[in-house]
């Protein structure tokens, strides 16, 4: 039975995670409705869209009933306790395969460790759905691979997702379960977020404990991808929480990034730069990205049109990705550059002929954006640009059809350059093109500045409705 004070949408499948655990709370539903819900939503969806490489219907409603019997008692595990997720096939998860999209890692060995991010997930006492879709070692910013083809956006499934957390952005955009996570050494929350019309935020480099260690070294950063902020928010307050096998993990926070949403930020200063001074922006991204700015300028936040002063490191990230690509993959058996994806290959070889100064050249560009940036901070609390200059193109493909690019990295221009800062970077949706797709506007803080990008973000989705 509904409870008489709570607004239960006739679908569990469409709520928020707070939306679920106020519901909960309330009696209003259980984790086992919530539960079964999702995976009716993943049964009816998922065969077009294809955002899962494994389903674990069983493990989910265990766990699910486990968190109802805890509600019942009045002794819930965490803050999100039967809320159920999805996790990208990068993360270690215990029993489950992690093969991260190729065919060259083998499913039939034991699964014995759980990621940090798992870990976290799991002391909480979400329910875990099961495992999303990635291309293969997550290299691109689409979502297709050898072992699980390609995935759809839920908005025009004839279009890409993005990616490379594409699988986890198709599956919140669909209903197909209210939150998920995913990695971002590129963009790879972000753009999928921006091309499915989701939340999708990169918390400064550090915060959210990894392991093992990523080849891409700092470039390599994980995310919640939601509906909402607040959900963001909520997820950030779990998985940023300290583990000890993360030399490089962030000292925890002295306070609760939901908690930090209600600060006012009226008045805080904004640059706004559609291009960064070098970028080609498609006029519809363009002009649905400057109306959300000048309403949030109305309501307001302080908003200068400002690029922030430095040049394309499209070369630079190229190296360094191609570096950890080469790292990663000279540990795979022989006859696996014959098998991975064929872009791989090529990214595989580029980074097989760098050598160390070549390398630490491409640092050197990235902590001279660093610096930049830290300056301009300075005068800005944040910066605001679209997310993908483009919107989303047909699936399949690597760049868009007929645009000349030779890689990815040329069409997501606002989204690398602030993996080589280590900033905090948040995707949140803004409108759509005249065709329906979503458009994503980004917002960038200083390293460590999480709390005030969620803030501002949380101001803009109430704003912008």
């Amino acid at each position: 039975m509904a409870h008489p004070d709570i607004d239960i949408p006739t679908e569990p499948a469409a709520m928020t995670a707070v939306e679920l655990i106020t519901a909960y709370s309330a009696g209003a539903l259980s984790p086992v409705e919530a539960t079964e819900a999702v995976l009716g939503a993943i049964a009816e969806r998922d065969g077009e869209l294809n955002a899962f490489c494994l389903i674990d219907a069983e493990r989910a409603l265990m766990q699910a009933k486990e968190s109802e019997a805890r509600w019942h008692s009045g002794h819930v595990q965490g803050l999100l306790d039967g809320v159920p997720i999805s996790i990208k096939d990068i993360f270690l998860t215990e029993g489950w395969p992690t093969r991260r999209g190729s065919t060259s890692i083998e499913p039939d060995v034991p699964w014995p460790l759980d990621s940090p991010v798992t870990a976290r997930l799991r002391e909480d006492g979400m329910v875990f759905l099961g495992k999303t879709t990635t291309p293969e070692l997550a290299w691109k910013a689409t979502t297709d691979s050898p072992l699980t083809g390609i995935t759809r956006n839920p908005a025009d499934p004839s279009k890409t997702c993005g990616g490379s957390s594409g699988g986890s952005a198709a599956a919140v955009a669909a209903g197909m379960g209210p939150v998920s996570v995913g990695t971002d050494g590129g963009g790879s929350v972000r753009i999928p977020a921006s091309f499915c019309g989701i939340v999708g935020f990169k918390p400064t480099h550090g915060r959210i404990p990894l392991y093992p260690a990523s080849p891409f070294g700092p470039l390599a950063h994980a995310g919640p991808m939601t509906r909402t902020v607040e959900d963001a928010a909520l997820l950030m307050d779990i998985l940023s929480l300290p583990d000890p096998r993360d030399p490089t993990a962030l000292a925890p926070t002295l306070s609760t990034f939901r908690g930090e949403l209600q600060r006012d930020v009226r008045g805080a200063t904004a640059a706004y730069s559609e291009t960064l001074g070098y970028v080609d922006v498609d006029p519809e991204v363009a002009a649905v990205v400057g109306e959300a700015v000048r309403q949030l300028e109305a309501a307001g936040l302080h908003v200068t049109q400002a690029d922030p002063g430095f040049s394309d490191p499209l070369a630079a990230f190229e190296d360094l990705w191609a570096a950890g690509a080469a790292t990663m993959l000279s540990k795979f058996s022989a006859g696996s550059r014959e098998r991975v994806d064929p872009g791989l290959g090529e990214v595989w070889d580029r980074g097989a002929r760098l050598d160390a100064v070549a390398y630490l050249d491409a640092r050197a560009v990235a902590a001279e954006v660093g610096i930049v940036m830290g300056a301009f901070h300075t005068a800005y609390d944040v910066l605001i640009t679209p997310t993908v200059p483009i919107p989303a193109f047909e699936a399949g493909h690597d760049v868009p059809p007929g645009s000349g690019l030779r890689s990815w990295p040329q069409w997501t221009p606002f989204t690398y350059p602030f993996n080589m800062t280590q900033q905090p970077a948040i995707s949140i949706p803004v409108g759509t093109t005249k065709a329906g797709l979503p458009v994503g506007l980004q917002i960038v803080g200083p390293r460590h500045s999480d709390d005030l990008v969620l803030a501002l973000a949380r101001f803009a989705e109430v704003v912008l409705g």
